[in-house]
């Protein structure tokens, strides 16, 4: 039976290359509906029906539970979503489910929000605020450390290739903007590296890489900025 193709809502972002990675490694077929963060396509009626946080990524499966369309945002339900319906990346067993669920949210919860406040404090800040820079580059470096000691000894984070690596692998690929090195963890470095290598992650980064040009800089985009870093409840 041929998969439907699923609508990805998506932006070229560490965000939305999870979902282009796991799709990838799903090997499912998808159709990329761009999502122009920078000029606020977020914001339209359409895609807040299926995203109401205003946030890419988000999919529709017109294949969904019982055969009926389902929509989901949020980049954390999207992969547990998908390795649900394929059966890969997402083990069946409870104690195993569960291990990979942590580090889910751990990225979810903390490695995402503060490497993105470190990118902004560091990059993007129109004044320049020591204390906040300091405060989340550290905190980041932190988390870098929790990573890196769950890695000793191990090749993925949960033994397996699971989505805990794919949810996490973009995030750690922006180290350099958020202020730390892969040389000072000597255990996230072979990660990456063996993460990168795998051709469906190669696939997925450069899915939708042309929707925005190589030499794009948002520290350049001012318009872009207003729209990301000025939004309040409208």
């Amino acid at each position: 039976m041929t998969q439907a193709t699923i609508d990805l809502y998506f932006w070229p972002t560490s965000n939305g290359h999870k979902v282009t990675i796991m799709l990838e490694e799903c090997e499912l077929p998808y159709k990329i509906q761009p999502v122009n963060i920078g000029k606020g396509d977020q914001f339209e009626p359409d895609f807040l029906k299926i995203a109401p946080n205003n946030r890419m990524p988000a999919i529709v499966d017109p294949d969904g539970p019982g055969g009926e369309p389902i929509s989901i945002f949020e980049s954390g339900a999207i992969l547990q979503y998908l390795g649900r319906k394929t059966s890969k990346f997402y083990p069946s067993d409870e104690r195993q489910r569960t291990e990979v669920e942590q580090w889910v949210y751990w990225q979810m919860a903390g490695l995402g929000p503060m490497a993105g406040q470190a990118n902004h404090f560091r990059n993007y800040a129109p004044e320049k605020v020591p204390y906040a820079a300091k405060r989340y580059t550290d905190e980041v470096n932190r988390l870098y450390g929790v990573l890196d000691g769950r890695l000793a000894g191990r090749e993925y984070i949960c033994d397996k290739y699971t989505i805990a690596d794919i949810i996490i692998f973009p995030w750690i690929r922006r180290h350099e903007h958020q202020g730390q090195d892969l040389n000072d963890f000597p255990n996230i470095k072979p990660w990456f590296e063996r993460v990168s290598a795998r051709p469906a992650v190669q696939r997925g980064l450069k899915s939708g890489a042309d929707l925005r040009p190589e030499d794009y800089n948002l520290g350049d985009d001012k318009e872009g900025q207003k729209v990301l870093f000025g939004q309040r409840a409208r």
